[in-house]
């Protein structure tokens, strides 16, 4: 079944780099806005393990965006429901769920053995332990971050400190407690770096490193910047 499921993928994925991509190994932090629907394409896309790490339980105000949010699960911990989700979705997929925060302390633990980290963050803060974690275990991560119509991706490598350049000594939430979050922006950004992981998985060009794409969505502008 799970050579079939991956048919419609066509050449963009080629049946020669199937196997490469089921051998691989994810980690998502946080399964909010971002993180939901990046499991929910990476369940899709063909990867063989994910693992998730997330403290938080739903609320009503998650209703607007996050994927795996539904009004029957309002109070069940978020990396409980990408469990089920991922069983329900890909059962061929090994999901591994933390209920618990992302922090200095138990960063590299949580990424050890992925070979991508995915950002699904939602602080500068958290988003700098990712990288620091990332750095010492030698591990790419795709960053993404939204807020209202505007949202950014970046591919990071060791050695790029990619974050540090963007935030510098801010650890505070930033333009996303203001704006908030519709249910449209989170799903496009995390659509990007799941395309920006699987090139990075399979060793393709074209990647976003050194590189910024910023997404305003009311103008519908697209800007790549360097880094």
């Amino acid at each position: 079944m799970f050579e079939d499921r991956l048919i419609r993928n066509g050449a963009t994925i080629s049946p020669e780099e199937r196997p490469l991509l089921k051998s691989k190994k994810v980690f998502i932090a946080g399964c909010g806005g971002l993180g939901g629907y990046i499991l929910e394409m990476l369940l899709r896309v063909g990867v063989g393990q994910i693992t998730v790490a997330d403290p938080d339980v739903f609320d009503e105000s998650n209703l607007n965006r996050q994927l795996l949010s539904r009004e029957d699960l309002l109070g069940v911990s978020k990396s409980q429901s990408a469990a089920e989700r991922a069983a329900l979705v890909n059962s061929e997929v090994k999901l591994i769920a933390h209920q618990e925060r992302v922090t200095a302390e138990n960063a590299t633990t949580l990424c050890r053995d992925a070979d991508i980290i995915m950002d699904a963050l939602d602080s500068p803060g958290a988003r700098i332990i990712l990288e620091d974690a990332a750095e010492k275990l030698g591990i790419p991560m795709i960053h993404g971050a939204i807020a209202g119509w505007y949202g950014q991706v970046s591919a990071v490598f060791p050695g790029d400190n990619t974050m540090k350049t963007l935030y510098g000594s801010n650890t505070e939430a930033g333009m996303e407690v203001e704006l908030g979050n519709p249910s449209f922006t989170p799903a496009i950004i995390a659509g990007i770096q799941v395309s920006e992981a699987v090139k990075v998985l399979l060793n393709k060009d074209g990647v976003l490193r050194h590189k910024l794409l910023y997404i305003d969505l009311l103008n519908q502008s697209y800007t790549t910047l360097e880094i």
